[in-house]
């Protein structure tokens, strides 16, 4: 009786460990399998272009397993989309989304800086065209605004002319050429007497062209025998 009693105390333990065995397996792949999951997912975002994705993806899967090397080649793959990104958006001129995606570029792979030298040139270079050209743009609007002697919201200006002051005539010459080249103007100049045409048109035409030696300067003459001499600057109509 009690041999019969300990065999069947042995096979109950015998099933119980085997039961056990064979519920251990599933546990054990279930780490494995969402680990696969992952990496399928970051592989599609890759594909996708979906980088911040895919970045997200990758930092999640890289804090699970730090010393992971298998996981080095998605960096780099990753760090070589965003590079590519940043030189086509470059080319076509969004020159601030090309610095974004070469930031990534470096932050994702640091090691490697000739991998982004070429594009950080280009971008350097690039930016360095918008600021010339802002700086260029803010000082026209800067050197429009400071009308001298014109009103910018007028059709045309009539400033009379200090022809009996030489220093006071050439003052407003100067300041009649600038407005004249900064909006562009058209220039009558009225006289009661012919001769004095000529050397006014030739005072005001060489302080035009010191300006700007290539501008168009069209001058009016105009002989009115009842107004002191004047000139009228009409800006042109784009």
């Amino acid at each position: 009786m009690k041999l019969f009693a300990s065999r069947y105390l042995l096979l109950v333990a015998f099933s119980l460990l085997l039961g056990a065995c064979q519920s251990t397996p599933p546990a054990a792949t279930e780490t494995p399998d969402a680990r696969a999951t992952a990496i399928a997912q970051l592989e599609q975002s890759l594909a996708s272009s979906e980088l911040a994705t895919a970045e997200d993806q990758l930092a999640a899967l890289q804090a699970q397993s730090p010393n992971d090397q298998s996981l080095e080649q998605y960096q780099r793959q990753l760090a070589e989309a965003y590079l590519l990104r940043s030189q086509i958006v470059l080319q076509k001129g969004d020159v601030n989304a090309a610095a974004t995606a070469l930031s990534r570029a470096r932050a994702l792979m640091p090691k490697a800086p000739a991998l982004t030298g070429g594009v950080n040139n280009a971008i350097v270079n690039a930016r360095k065209a918008e600021l010339d050209k802002a700086e260029a743009a803010l000082n026209a609007a800067e050197a429009k605004s400071k009308a001298k002697v014109i009103d910018p919201t007028a059709q045309s200006t009539t400033v009379a002319l200090n022809v009996n002051d030489m220093v006071k005539l050439r003052r407003q010459l100067d300041a009649i050429a600038a407005d004249v080249v900064n909006y562009q103007c058209d220039v009558s100049i009225q006289t009661p007497r012919t001769e004095d045409y000529p050397w006014l048109a030739t005072l005001l035409t060489k302080r035009v062209k010191k300006l700007d030696s290539g501008f168009d300067l069209n001058l009016e003459k105009q002989i009115l025998r009842n107004i002191s001499a004047q000139m009228v600057l009409s800006p042109r109509k784009p």
